[in-house]
């Protein structure tokens, strides 16, 4: 097993396991052929970024998972605090592969890396699963943070689209 960061190359393999990951069949809006071709595209974009790194796990020649991070800029401060928040997503082990530990050393990769940065907090949103993973690495629910939902189950659809 290999982890290393992901190459604008793999953008083609990365777009799959994303497809994957949150493909619902029944109420997805697009394609595979479609989205296959505008995630792989904007995939290799970001792979050519400064702000976003993406590590993948191989064994052998194959990809069997990865995980994005952003790095968001802050406005400058005048005070020692850091200027960087790290957002952590698109989390992904191949499901014959889970359990052996493969999410946690992706998520310390990414966590060593925004130490080195620095970045003053990293956020990211769970599934109810992964939860107890990211627990392990020191996440917690944050009492000061606020989340205005414009999209998806918490809202109003008839708020949503006004």
């Amino acid at each position: 097993m290999n982890i290393r960061l992901a190459q604008p190359s793999d953008a083609a393999t990365l777009a799959k396991l994303r497809h994957d990951f949150r493909s619902i069949t029944e109420a997805d809006t697009e394609s595979p052929e479609q989205f296959l071709a505008r995630c792989t595209k904007w995939m290799a974009e970001r792979l050519n970024q400064t702000n976003w790194r993406c590590w993948v796990v191989e064994e052998g020649e194959t990809i069997i998972g990865a995980l994005w991070l952003q790095l968001i800029e802050k406005i400058p401060n005048p005070t020692q605090e850091p200027e960087l928040h790290g957002y952590v997503t698109n989390v992904f082990v191949d499901e014959s592969s889970r359990g052996r530990g493969i999410g946690s050393q992706l998520v310390e990769q990414a966590i060593a890396l925004c130490k080195q940065q620095p970045v003053q907090a990293v956020i990211l949103w769970p599934s109810e699963k992964s939860r107890p993973l990211y627990r392990r690495h020191g996440f917690d629910v944050r009492e000061d943070l606020l989340e205005l939902q414009l999209y998806g189950e918490k809202t109003d659809p008839q708020i949503a689209h006004t």
